[in-house]
């Protein structure tokens, strides 16, 4: 849903970073050659993993409401 705030492994904090990793990946670069950009600069695998397998369903579930009453 929305990018953890810190890596669940190493515990680095990776939120800040998200921004920037999804413009480069719109500029048309590939998913590793953005995770090396200097702007995101994730090194460890266990940090890359989330970004890499994240999916993003915030637009997809925001359309649902809920009636209460």
């Amino acid at each position: 849903m929305i990018i953890p705030v810190r890596c669940f492994s190493c515990g680095t904090v990776i939120a800040n970073r998200w921004d920037a990793y999804v413009a480069l990946l719109d500029e048309g670069l590939e998913p590793q050659q953005a995770l090396d950009h200097e702007s995101v600069d994730l090194q460890r695998y266990c940090c890359r993993r989330i970004f890499v397998s994240h999916v993003d369903l915030l637009d997809e579930i925001s359309s649902y409401t809920t009636s209460l009453g």
